[in-house]
């Protein structure tokens, strides 16, 4: 069967446990609350009503690209490119060609960051894997001026962060957001994290620590997940409802 992913790439083994997507999307939250863009992200009002189960739902359409044949993978870059014309139809307005290579880029620099973190260093081969993959979605969809190799993506993401990033009431916003769903304690975890994942410049805007306090953690993490045990603390750190969301996300 010919997949979309191939089965034996690094993609597959980023995307197919719950510790790396959830690094991946705690950066990318941080993220999304700078760009120049995330009125977008407010103008369905579900964004700011519902954060986690928002972030559930993208990862839901990120996984079927990755572990898909390739037929049923195209269908799922589809149904994600009808759902942003259908809000650009509903606003009168098109999502700018800069705002959809910032969110292609932050998927594979969070894939990168989050896996590095937990795992180990990716090879220059493994982190082209990672950008050819979220390459040929974006080409999929139709995102325009999308750099060609890794090494042109390294440049183009440094410019990126540093033209389409800045605080504004937007990020404020956010972060009261997952303050009021997560509760004050996990909330503060997942700004810790976040430290853990975010390039410098998305630091120094939210106005972050250089050092995380989970950083001395990380090790001991990673000995619980080799005894089994990391499913405690992902009961501690999230809320109890998605309980099978979490669980749904580890691919055996």
């Amino acid at each position: 069967m010919n997949y979309f992913v191939d089965q034996h790439s690094v993609v597959r083994q980023i995307w197919g446990k719950s510790d790396t997507i959830l690094f991946i999307f705690a950066g990318a939250a941080a993220e999304f609350a700078l760009n120049k863009a995330v009125d977008w992200l407010y103008f369905t009002g579900r964004l700011p009503a519902d954060p986690l189960g928002r972030l559930f739902s993208t990862v839901s359409y990120a996984r079927a690209i990755v572990f898909s044949e390739q037929q049923a993978a195209l269908r799922a870059i589809d149904a994600m490119a009808a759902i942003h014309a259908d809000v650009e139809a509903k606003r009168g307005a098109r999502i700018p060609d800069w705002a959809y290579r910032d969110v292609l880029f932050m998927l594979v620099d969070y894939s990168i960051r989050s896996f590095e973190l937990l795992e180990r260093p990716l090879t220059v081969v493994e982190k082209e894997e990672v950008f050819d993959v979220f390459y040929r979605v974006g080409s999929r969809m139709g995102v325009k001026d999308l750099p060609q190799s890794f090494e042109a993506w390294e440049k183009m993401r440094q410019m990126h962060l540093h033209q389409n990033l800045e605080h504004s009431t937007y990020t404020d916003d956010l972060f009261l957001q997952f303050r009021r769903h997560l509760g004050a304690m996990r909330y503060r975890i997942l700004v810790e994290s976040q430290m853990l994942v975010v390039p410098k410049r998305v630091g120094e805007l939210l106005g972050f620590r250089k050092t995380s306090l989970l950083k001395p953690l990380i090790g001991l993490y990673q000995l619980a997940t080799h005894l089994k045990a990391d499913w405690l603390l992902k009961v501690m750190i999230l809320p109890p409802k998605y309980k099978n969301e979490i669980r749904a996300l580890d691919r055996r």
